[in-house]
Parts: structure tokens; C-alpha cells; sequence
């Protein structure tokens, strides 16, 4: 059974921080590379984030430098760390396998004001 939970979200200022956390059953996280996506309203959902299982890093241009993906292999879990953050990374955020994706879980709505 495939499932994800995302947490976190919440209305923050600009420039302001919020750490994100995503549970994962077994069979989703187990050795396989994780990734962070958001959609804003209007917008297709677009890859933040990703995360190999032993660690390797990327980012999109857009969020280079203030995010931060993380993983903890132990916990099934992974993380994002947003600082610095702007009215436009508000969106839904939402973790997943990369690049093949499994169901979506609910995910955890960010917004940013100016």
C-alpha cells in the first residue's frame, strides 16, 4: 500500500522560514530517490526538489540556495527547508518518488505574503 503524508505548510511572511516533512510507507521511500513538487494555483506542478537515497542533491533554479531537501532513510521520511522564502513559492507542496511518481498524497498548502 502506497502513501504519503506531507505536513508543514502554514502562512508565513516573505523572507520567513518553514521546514516541511513527509512520511512515506516502505515500499515508496526504500532506496529510491525522493523528490519535492509544488502547483500554485493556475500552474502545472513542477519538481522543487529531489533527493537519492544516498544523498545526492538538486534543486530548480528557482528555489536554489534557499531550500533544503533532506532525508532521513531511518524514518521513511523526508524534508524541505525553505528560507528566505517569496510570495511566489506559494503552492501546494507535495512529495513523491522521482521521476516515476506513485499516488499523491493530500499535500500541505504553503502561502507567502508580501
Amino acid at each position: 500500500q502506497v502513501h504519503l503524508v506531507e505536513s508543514g505548510g502554514d502562512l508565513v511572511q516573505a523572507g520567513g522560514s518553514l521546514r516541511l516533512s513527509c512520511a512515506a510507507s516502505g515500499s515508496i521511500f526504500s532506496f529510491k530517490a525522493m523528490a519535492w513538487y509544488r502547483q500554485a494555483p493556475g500552474k502545472q506542478r513542477e519538481l522543487v526538489a529531489r533527493i537519492t537515497s544516498p544523498g545526492s542533491t538538486n534543486y530548480a533554479d528557482s528555489v536554489r540556495g534557499r531550500f533544503t531537501i533532506s532525508r532521513d532513510n531511518a524514518k521513511n521520511a523526508v524534508y524541505l527547508q525553505m528560507n528566505s522564502l517569496k510570495p511566489e513559492d506559494t503552492a501546494v507542496y507535495y512529495c513523491n518518488n522521482w521521476p516515476i511518481v506513485v499516488p499523491w498524497g493530500q499535500g500541505t498548502q504553503v502561502t507567502v505574503s508580501s
